[in-house]
């Protein structure tokens, strides 16, 4: 099985949960969901891809990719000791864990639902290890440190 990374995942309106793409034909995607060996083809008539490494999230001065908020809560679960709460936590405390990971969000432009998603996607991601760090400087470590 091909190893699955970031930018070859994907979400599929009107289906749950996180998707491995297999291969893309044009009248859609075939798909294999995380924790199930089986692909499929999804039509693209009836549904729409959203891929990860394409989404990204309102600050107050511009947006963050979606990446690097879940290097974010990465850091601060395994780092600081805070985990995600639940999806089914109060409005508010979703919000206060939002915003103890991402500062400056957007609470006008990122609404309470897509916190919910982010966290659900977040559990998905950290169990099949597709949060790596290494994605961000890959491209600065074959050029040495010349931000520093």
């Amino acid at each position: 099985m091909k190893t699955v990374e970031f930018k070859d995942v994907v979400s599929i309106s009107g289906m749950g949960g996180l998707f491995a793409i297999v291969a893309q034909r044009p009248n859609g995607m075939i798909v294999r969901p995380f924790g199930e060996e089986k692909s499929r083809l999804v039509s693209n008539r009836i549904h729409t891809f959203s891929p990860l490494d394409k989404i990204a999230i309102y600050t107050d001065d511009d947006s963050i990719p979606l990446l690097d908020v879940m290097r974010a809560m990465l850091k601060a679960d395994t780092e600081e000791n805070n985990t995600p709460v639940s999806p089914k936590a109060s409005s508010n405390d979703l919000k206060k864990y939002f915003r103890s990971v991402l500062e400056d969000y957007n609470e006008e432009r990122v609404y309470v639902s897509d916190i919910k998603k982010i966290i659900k996607w977040y559990a998905i991601l950290k169990e099949y290890d597709l949060i790596l760090f290494e994605d961000a400087t890959e491209d600065e470590a074959a050029g040495g440190d010349e931000e520093e």
